[in-house]
């Protein structure tokens, strides 16, 4: 049977509630009998059961999520697991504040994470966008203690504590592997529509989609990257006009957001079956696409696993223990249109 607080109190010879001033660091222990104590915890190899004495005082948890506003449906479904969350909260024992802003806006980032700063949460999860500013920002809650998890994008030169999200250098060789068994033999350069390089997912990503295209699939012409901000209606032009200059193209690979554009200037242009579509996301949209074909391969992301999982390492990190690695590793989830989830094929 594992040690209790009774153990400790009786292998030291003390009270209980000399016990509880010691595992609570409180005041009013002398040093010598803190001393017994401590070497009774030792001697009996008691773990203190955090999460239960934290229920026990009814601690909750306060916490800031921030994410990019706008129309990105992953993201918009990425807060509506925060809002789940918030549903959740009384049963959690959280307190969660949400805030939005302008996707890829450093400086705007920045601001809402010196205002997080100031609410004084117990940890904050971030949609990361590389640049200074963002990591001085994380640098300065970290210094003050406060936890922070970023989550879909890392920033890995920062002191951020822990990252929810893909592997995105391995998602991109992903779809390029993909890309080029797709392709086999056919002629013809591949085009690349990013989001914006401001984020590192969509550098790793395109990272290493390049390096297997490259490795594996020579002499495959690949066109310079276009970012399409993760906006439908600039993804739709760029990719018109790709297809127009390039009316050879044999595959698109789609890293970022915006692909109700990149299926309707495919359509319009009447290479929904010649061009072999690769994008990210499973959302109600590229669903439909993967469905009529004009979609060849998705690569998703869990984002209710993605906010559960920061959930969860906030709190641990608050409290100061280990975070179970295999339990918080987000997988990548390849769809065709044969072994879509729910039976919907």
């Amino acid at each position: 049977m594992r040690p209790t607080v009774h153990d400790i109190a009786a292998e030291a010879g003390v009270s209980l509630a000399t016990v509880d001033r010691v595992l609570n660091n409180r005041p009013g222990v002398r040093s010598v009998t803190r001393d017994k104590v401590e070497r009774a915890i030792a001697t009996l190899g008691y773990v203190r059961d955090v999460a239960a004495a934290n229920l026990a005082k009814g601690r909750s948890y306060p916490l800031v999520f921030i994410l990019p506003a706008g129309e990105n449906t992953f993201m918009r479904g990425l807060e509506a697991e925060v809002k789940a969350a918030m549903a959740r909260s009384a049963a959690e024992r959280t307190e969660i504040a949400l805030i939005c802003v302008p996707a890829f806006d450093a400086r705007a980032l920045a601001d809402a994470l010196a205002e997080a700063h100031r609410r004084q949460p117990a940890g904050v999860a971030v949609v990361a966008v590389d640049a200074p500013e963002v990591t001085q920002a994380v640098k300065r809650l970290r210094d003050d203690g406060i936890v922070v998890v970023t989550v879909v994008s890392d920033l890995p030169g920062s002191a951020r504590d822990h990252f929810a999200g893909v592997d995105n250098i391995a998602a991109g060789r992903t779809a390029a592997n993909l890309m080029g068994r797709f392709l086999g033999g056919r002629e013809g350069p591949v085009a690349v529509v990013a989001g914006s390089m401001l984020v590192r997912d969509h550098r790793e990503r395109l990272e290493g989609f390049q390096a297997v295209m490259g490795e594996c699939f020579q002499p495959r012409l690949l066109l310079p990257v276009v970012e399409g901000q993760d906006d439908a209606s600039l993804v739709e032009k760029l990719v018109a006009s790709l297809l127009d200059r390039h009316p050879d193209i044999a595959g698109i690979y789609s890293l970022g957001a915006g692909n109700r554009g990149l299926v309707a200037a495919l359509e319009k242009a009447g290479k929904a079956e010649a061009v072999c579509a690769i994008a990210h996301e499973l959302t109600p949209h590229s669903r439909a696409a993967l469905l009529s074909g004009t979609i060849d391969v998705l690569l998703n992301q869990d984002a209710g696993h993605e906010i559960r999982s920061a959930i969860r390492v906030l709190k641990a990190k608050a409290d100061g223990l280990p975070v179970i690695e295999a339990q918080e590793r987000i997988r990548i989830d390849i769809f065709l249109k044969d072994n879509l989830p729910n039976g919907q094929a």
